[in-house]
């Protein structure tokens, strides 16, 4: 299992009591990906640039995907745009391949609330090696999944997120990052960079959803002659 599968698995299974925004997920996912495939050695990074590399496929399709979509020129691209272009729909994407292999049923609500008619395989290997991962404080997961609010010491997410500008569109980049995904002890310069830049699209993201409902408000009350 990868780590952007097991992420999906944890937010799943956190669904009926703590559900993840669409939005918020696809970015974590996007930068669990760059993880994974520094594991793989299929890229590494020079700064904050993501260079592709020589690996051999990893088995797993989604991440073969996610590695044939690097951009392979230089100066390349950076972990920040990564997030953004990739993460657009990536948590509907990563959802299809759980339900395929029949982790989950289709029964949707809003967001990734799965309060009625969830089908999770009890002895499902996948869902038990995710949860126990969890458990075990795994630093790249256990900080993924913080960032995201699957974990009492993360942030909440906003209101209806599918990715910047609802679809992963608009400024790219990162920032300075305070405490958070991007200080976690025990993992490499390189991950720490990832965790960092996710942890800043976060914080874009919900900047955007503050900004458009000071906007909505703003609106309505022109209608009503406030």
């Amino acid at each position: 299992m990868t780590t952007s599968r097991d992420l999906m698995i944890i937010a799943m299974e956190a669904a009926s009591s703590r559900p993840v925004e669409q939005g918020d997920l696809s970015l974590a996912l996007a930068g669990a990906e760059v993880v994974d495939l520094l594991a793989a050695d299929a890229v590494t990074l020079d700064g904050d640039r993501i260079v592709p590399g020589l690996g051999p496929a990893t088995g797993d399709p989604l991440l073969d995907q996610a590695a044939a979509s690097l951009d392979r020129d230089a100066p390349y691209e950076r972990v920040g745009d990564w997030l953004w272009r990739r993460g657009q729909g990536l948590s509907a994407a990563y959802l299809a391949a759980l339900e395929a292999d029949g982790l989950f049923g289709r029964q949707r609500r809003r967001g990734l609330s799965f309060r009625a008619g969830r089908d999770v395989p009890a002895d499902s290997p996948e869902r038990r090696a995710a949860a126990e991962r969890l458990a075990s404080d795994e630093p790249v997961l256990a900080a993924l999944a913080s960032a995201v609010a699957l974990r009492g010491d993360g942030a909440p997410g906003g209101q209806d997120g599918a990715g910047r500008e609802d679809e992963g569109e608009g400024e790219g980049g990162t920032g300075e990052a305070g405490a958070g995904p991007g200080d976690s002890p025990g993992v490499s310069d390189d991950v720490d960079t990832v965790l960092a830049a996710v942890l800043d699209a976060l914080t874009q993201l919900e900047a955007i959803r503050q900004r458009r409902s000071v906007e909505q408000a703003a609106f309505d009350n022109i209608w009503r002659g406030d």
